[in-house]
């Protein structure tokens, strides 16, 4: 991160939290009054930013991470050709080979 977007990051955070609508303006008076410079766009930026997104979404999951996104192909026939009665199928659980205890072999970690 660059330190124009740490500081914005907080300031749209404390405004969002106290039920202050987040613009470019707010967030300039938050970052003069804690004595912090950025670059101008910043605010801005992030203003933009929080009209378009639901803040306590993305608070709630910061730890859901932006992976890539899984590509999942449809069966020729479509689900309403039974595509649907297709997926159970594929989900059997492949049983795992069973580990040996301590007990079989004769002595424990303990003894």
């Amino acid at each position: 991160m660059s330190t124009g977007e740490i500081p914005c990051t907080y300031a749209a955070l404390i405004l969002h939290d106290d039920g202050i609508p987040i613009t470019a303006e707010k967030i300039v008076q938050l970052l003069t009054a804690a004595n912090v410079s950025v670059e101008s766009y910043w605010p801005s930026l992030f203003a933009k930013f929080a009209e378009k997104r639901n803040i306590d979404d993305l608070i709630m999951n910061v730890g859901c991470g932006g992976g890539g996104a899984v590509a999942v192909s449809a069966p020729v026939g479509g689900a309403a050709a039974g595509g649907a009665a297709a997926a159970p199928a594929a989900e059997e659980k492949k049983e795992e080979p069973k580990e040996e205890s301590d007990d079989d072999m004769g002595f424990s970690l303990f003894d």
